[in-house]
């Protein structure tokens, strides 16, 4: 499954898991290698990691650089796949919501791999999506956002009614158009939450990031669990 640390990737997967149909065999993240982070999350890699071990699943990093090209991520993808193949997958499933480019981006890395593409939340409504999503008991942090289309005061806010409700109107609430990311730190398919706190806050190439670390001090740093 396609993993991105956040809300969309955490509810797809709940879906799976309520369905016996599926037999989730691990998760796949693209992890800028310069960084050791997941790629426009932000999010540090030893927190992907702690995922992957709360959910009880294998984890397979697909690492790119910070300068990859599209040519370098599909070489990098057909590895995955080949890897997927190898251990007798038969589906990837992905977190997408409408994106029509996307899914055929998707549905064409996988022609010929004999591993089917799924896309369990595609045309949900997205306003009745975050909401679900919030009721479900996921919590998440917003990690990143697009400076164009939103302001950097977003970054760092859990994702809950109140960042709903102060989205501007043309914002997706779920982000879908890449308005902002977020990083999962509790869900009921955690065997516990993740304890986090903030770090500083810095822009880049257009958008805001908050860099999300590990709780150490609590006295010290304030606590979103």
């Amino acid at each position: 499954m396609s993993w991105s640390t956040g809300k969309d990737s955490a509810y797809a997967l709940a879906q799976l898991l309520g369905n016996e149909t599926y037999d989730v065999a691990g998760l796949f993240t693209t992890v800028t290698r310069d960084y050791e982070r997941v790629a426009m999350h932000g999010v540090r890699q030893e927190l992907l990691q702690r995922q992957a071990e709360l959910l009880g699943l294998p984890l397979f990093p697909v690492y790119i650089t910070k300068d990859c090209t599209y040519e370098t991520y599909e070489e990098e993808m057909r590895r995955l796949i080949a890897q997927a193949q190898s251990h007798h997958v038969t589906a990837m499933v992905f977190g997408d919501l409408f994106l029509d480019d996307v899914r055929q981006y998707r549905v064409r890395m996988l022609e010929g791999s004999g591993i089917e593409p799924l896309f369990p939340l595609w045309h949900y409504d997205t306003h009745d999506l975050a909401h679900s999503i919030i009721q479900s008991g996921i919590k998440a942090m917003v990690t990143c956002v697009d400076l164009a289309q939103l302001p950097q005061d977003f970054v760092g806010k859990p994702y809950d009614d109140a960042f709903l409700n102060a989205l501007p109107a043309q914002v997706d609430k779920c982000g879908e158009n890449g308005e902002f990311h977020t990083f999962v730190y509790e869900s009921p398919l955690f065997r516990e939450p993740i304890p986090i706190t903030l770090g500083e806050f810095v822009v880049r190439e257009g958008f805001g990031f908050a860099d999300v670390l590990p709780e150490i001090n609590s006295a010290q740093c304030k606590l979103y669990t």
